[in-house]
């Protein structure tokens, strides 16, 4: 899954690719990088960001997804039900919520559109996200959550095969909690349904060597997604769409190589 930005203050290219023609050549650079699925955001998600107005996200995104369909696969990277509206009827196919279904009214758009729909593990919003980061037990805090989410999703109409789980790495968790819950990914991946994860470019990743800016941290987001991978993880949300796809490619041909000493 590639990142595309179309927003002014994301933490990692913001501005880059917020006017259109510059959102267009980074898609069809990540496509021809080997991207199955874009994903298209207008809202900073970043700690410490404000909400902006449903009107301004889809100002911001719906001129990209018209111009994007057939390219790839579109997901609408959104906590608004507004918005996951506009985008799925603009071309879209996916909703990646963030908020994990927060928007009363999310479960069912995507039900009616029988769209995909990525459901994330978050507490609090982006603003206050810091401030929640105090769990009686991470790995089964997460897990419970985004248990109780799915049957959400799926009472509102939502085929169990459409939906994705992720466990929101670096939102509402310190950097040693994100790297928890990404070595018990299989915690996650026990509730049945694929998991999605996105370390790219993290500020977690500093802690562990991975580079202090975000440009600096390339080597730490392969690192994280071929660990992920061999714990299961399906789904790989990553601005360097290139790298990551060949590290995953090279990863996974060694993770099910065929045991060359089994004869029968």
């Amino acid at each position: 899954m590639g990142i595309l930005n179309v927003t002014p203050d994301s933490f990692s290219d913001g501005g880059r690719f917020a006017g259109r023609g510059d959102a267009l050549r980074q898609a069809e650079r990540m496509a021809e990088e080997g991207a199955d699925l874009i994903d298209v955001g207008g809202e900073s998600t970043r700690p410490g960001a404000e909400e902006i107005s449903a009107d301004e996200e889809v100002a911001r995104v719906i001129p990209v997804i018209e111009a994007l369909r057939g390219l790839r696969p579109l997901s609408i990277d959104t906590r608004k039900a507004a918005v996951a509206e506009a985008a799925l009827r603009a071309g879209a196919s996916v909703v990646n919520d963030v908020s994990g279904l927060a928007d009363p009214g999310m479960a069912g758009v995507v039900a009616r559109h029988r769209a995909g729909v990525v459901v994330m593990h978050m507490r609090g919003n982006p603003a206050t996200m810091r401030d929640h980061t105090a769990y009686a037990d991470l790995v089964r805090d997460v897990q419970e959550f985004l248990a109780g989410r799915l049957k959400v999703a799926i009472a509102a109409g939502v085929e169990r095969e459409c939906i994705v789980l992720d466990p929101g790495v670096g939102f509402a968790k310190t950097a040693e909690q994100s790297v928890r819950i990404l070595g018990e990914l299989p915690a996650i991946i026990s509730l049945g349904q694929p998991v999605l994860v996105g370390p790219s470019r993290k500020s977690f990743l500093a802690t562990l060597g991975g580079g202090k800016a975000p440009a600096e941290r390339l080597a730490g987001t392969l690192g994280a997604c071929v660990a992920a991978l061999s714990l299961g993880a399906r789904i790989f949300r990553v601005h360097d769409v290139g790298e990551v796809r060949r590290a995953l490619d090279v990863a996974e041909a060694i993770l099910h190589r065929p045991n060359s000493t089994q004869r029968g």
